[in-house]
């Protein structure tokens, strides 16, 4: 047994070993606080927003300038060209112009309103009456007409004898193709005559006319018929597709067709009567579209259908100006 002197330096000495270890215990863990501070320290920073400088916006675009509209080739000058060659040929001349397409499309004529001699194209408004029955089914290419002696005009078929009959359909082509005469008598008569033909034009534009008897027109008449027939008021497509070849090809191609490009599409009816020659069409694919021009001859000698082929080319070249 330990005597109490040395007890007490023996509870002195275990006191003092016991404060170390407690001394060592904080001492560890301030250096684990510390070891983790600065694992902490050492992490990826979560940034701040920092505050953005204004982007300025990026300016508007210059509007592209609005291009000035294209001058139209002047109408005025192609009518002085038409009244010198007119006048080198001692010719009266009526012509008009109807543009149906391109750009501000243009309607112009020069004396269109004078009456002329229809001669031939009485046969427009004919035939563009049998084409719409025809497309509309009040009558049929296959319906049998017949010939009678009153009938009879000299003509380019010479075939016709009392009672032939023929379908409607060749004598639509004969007097459309070939312009033959006595074709055309026997349309009319079946028709109802000439009330009911200048009746019919009327409907279609032709205003200032008389066809058939005493056979009067003008060129602004012919015109105003072809457009028409062209915006589809006369039967629409189902007319036209009748219509169209009949006038196209025809034997009379030394007008209209004649002062165009050989590839362009002609759709025309002529007339032609001692000094007067006549030829009214639809130009199909001119530079700018289709167009209607219709040029009327008086001439006492001289070759009228060059006259009208040369006014043709001057109004195509003003069209491939447009």
């Amino acid at each position: 047994m330990l005597g109490t002197g040395r007890r007490r330096a023996f509870r002195v000495a275990l006191a003092a070993v016991v404060s170390v270890a407690a001394l060592l215990m904080v001492g560890a863990s301030l250096q684990q606080v510390q070891a983790v501070d600065r694992g902490q320290a050492g992490a990826t920073a979560i940034p701040t927003a920092q505050p953005v400088a204004d982007t300025p916006a990026p300016p508007e675009p210059t509007p592209a300038p609005t291009p000035a509209p294209r001058a139209l080739p002047s109408l005025d000058a192609l009518g002085a060209q038409i009244a010198s060659l007119a006048q080198a040929q001692s010719a009266t001349v009526s012509v008009s112009l109807i543009e149906l397409a391109g750009t501000q499309p243009r309607s112009w004529s020069a004396a269109g309103d004078s009456s002329m001699v229809a001669a031939s194209t009485y046969k427009l408004p004919l035939l563009m009456a049998e084409a719409q029955g025809i497309a509309a089914g009040t009558i049929h290419s296959t319906d049998v007409l017949c010939y009678i002696d009153a009938d009879w005009e000299d003509g380019w078929f010479s075939d016709y004898v009392d009672g032939l009959c023929f379908s409607r359909a060749e004598l639509d082509k004969r007097a459309g193709t070939y312009s033959d005469n006595t074709a055309a008598h026997i349309l009319v008569r079946y028709m109802g005559g000439t009330d009911k033909l200048n009746q019919y034009a009327r409907a279609h534009g032709a205003t200032e006319s008389q066809f058939y008897d005493p056979n009067q027109t003008t060129a602004n008449d012919l015109a105003r018929l072809l457009a028409n027939e062209q915006a589809g008021a006369a039967g629409g497509a189902g007319a036209q597709q009748y219509l169209y070849p009949l006038l196209t090809h025809t034997q009379y191609e030394s007008g209209v067709p004649a002062g165009v490009p050989a590839t362009t599409t002609v759709v025309h009816k002529i007339g032609d009567l001692d000094q007067s020659v006549n030829d009214a069409a639809i130009v199909l694919n001119g530079p700018q579209g289709a167009y209607v021009l219709v040029v009327m001859v008086d001439m006492a000698e001289g070759d009228g259908w060059s006259l009208i082929s040369q006014i043709s080319n001057l109004v195509w070249q003003l069209e491939a100006a447009r």
